[in-house]
């Protein structure tokens, strides 16, 4: 792999990563509620899962995930009805709870598994792995290495947009001190997870 490769590599890759998806989204709503320090922790549950299809990437089994029509419409469904139980869930949170630490918020646990799951359930980022990766691979060179050093700068550049969304968060809490402003966030959030998951269950499989 050489420089011009890297090069070309980063800032597609990191076009991807600053991307408004919904793990984003939800960093940007948990550092928000919760604060940047829990909000990038959190993303810890994101980079698992995106380790797992770098790895799985690596050694083809990928690619098998995602030319199986069963296999990828259940992966699709499963990550779309759960982005839309956390639309759901966001619609109804209580918009006159404090963010300041007076409620009992969910574990780093809770919410890393929360990132794990809306990652491990969007068949979008299997295509990153599948056919956004094996671009910069160089077939003559050591595949193995190559894709240890892509998924690692990926995986880099993933959580620097973790902590670009979580700031992002922290810094709109301050315009969202009032219940109804808080109200108007959520529920915009809301929405937006709410159209992502409507459009994950109608997408196709190009």
């Amino acid at each position: 792999m050489n420089l011009t490769t890297l090069l070309l590599f980063i800032p597609a890759c990191f076009a991807l990563n600053m991307a408004p998806g919904p793990n984003n989204l939800l960093s940007l709503t948990n550092a928000k509620r919760y604060g940047v320090r829990a909000a990038c922790l959190a993303g810890i549950g994101r980079l698992a899962a995106f380790v797992g299809m770098i790895t799985l990437a690596a050694t083809g089994l990928a690619t098998l995930l995602y030319t199986s029509e069963k296999i990828f419409l259940v992966i699709k469904v499963v990550g779309g009805l759960y982005l839309l139980w956390l639309a759901y869930q966001l619609w109804g949170a209580d918009s006159a709870e404090s963010d300041d630490g007076d409620t009992q918020p969910k574990s780093l646990f809770e919410l890393a598994r929360q990132e794990f799951l809306l990652a491990a359930g969007n068949p979008k980022a299997i295509l990153i792995f599948t056919a956004f990766l094996p671009q910069f691979v160089e077939p003559s060179g050591n595949v193995g290495q190559q894709f240890i050093v892509l998924g690692a700068l990926f995986l880099l550049l993933e959580w620097v947009a973790i902590a670009g969304y979580a700031y992002a968060g922290s810094f709109l809490s301050h315009w969202f001190s009032r219940p109804a402003m808080r109200r108007l966030f959520n529920r915009g959030c809301a929405g937006l997870l709410a159209s992502a998951g409507v459009g994950l269950l109608l997408s196709k499989k190009e």
